[in-house]
């Protein structure tokens, strides 16, 4: 595989959480900058018509991501009006949780942690993975795939970015990255003295965020790595559909279907 497993400061268990909010709300602006929702709609929407799901089960969901601007962008066409969304994650982000659940429309977000990897069957649903998958260790990775492949649940993984470049050259956006997060801290919300302090004054945020973009472009499997992954999950009855999205920036996306004979 092209891919390599550097580690990335969200990914590890003593990281501060107030830390990881804070980055992964970054990472929900960089998302909106990126246009993720509007792609991500136009890739979901015949996917969920064919595979006649009604239900997302969002596998990652860190902040909320796009996912929360999919389903409004979903539910406008009549034939998606009856569309939910489940929001989960490892690491629940309890405030934005609450928040979501508070409202009690057609999104919730479980406070309880979910495994991505061994997700409750109760949670049925078009599971989603957006820049989470890339997190994953290749037998993680392959036990997602092979879940879902199981239970005959569609899925679609999505990447902001396709690790194109260069295998030795993945450091190469780190400076790139910082002067982003410096840019884009006063689009987060809820913009928070704190993540003024520790961006402009002490910038903690934005060297963990120059170093997991660079380490996640590293991290993304490549088509020709997602093609190992799925080299015994072909069947008849479960296909797979992998591709690059180009516009700002590459994104690659993977959708798997049960067929339904």
């Amino acid at each position: 595989m092209k891919r390599i497993h550097l580690f990335e400061f969200e990914d590890l268990t003593w990281f501060p959480n107030w830390l990881r909010v804070a980055l992964t709300r970054s990472i929900v602006v960089m998302h909106k900058i990126l246009k993720s929702d509007e792609e991500l709609a136009k890739l979901l929407s015949p996917a969920l018509e064919e595979t006649k799901s009604n239900n997302i089960v969002d596998l990652c969901s860190g902040s909320g991501g796009p996912m929360v601007e999919v389903i409004k962008r979903l539910t406008k066409e009549p034939k998606h009006a009856d569309l939910r969304l489940t929001l989960t994650d490892l690491y629940p982000n309890i405030p934005v949780a609450r928040s979501i659940n508070a409202r009690k429309g057609n999104i919730t977000y479980k406070t309880e942690p979910v495994d991505a990897t061994n997700v409750d069957p109760s949670l049925d649903g078009f599971r989603t993975m957006i820049s989470g998958f890339h997190h994953m260790k290749p037998h993680q990775a392959k036990q997602i795939l092979k879940s879902s492949y199981d239970r005959k649940q569609p899925i679609c993984i999505f990447e902001i970015s396709d690790n194109s470049y260069p295998k030795f050259l993945w450091w190469a956006t780190i400076p790139i990255n910082f002067i982003t997060c410096l840019i884009i801290t006063p689009l987060v919300r809820p913009f928070t003295i704190q993540q003024f302090i520790f961006t402009y004054l002490v910038p903690i945020i934005p060297l963990c965020f120059a170093w997991d973009g660079a380490v996640s472009n590293a991290r993304t499997y490549t088509i020709n790595d997602i093609n190992i992954l799925l080299e015994d999950l072909r069947t008849k009855d479960y296909v797979w559909e992998s591709g690059t999205i180009k516009g700002r920036g590459n994104k690659l996306y993977l959708i798997g279907k049960p067929i339904n004979k």
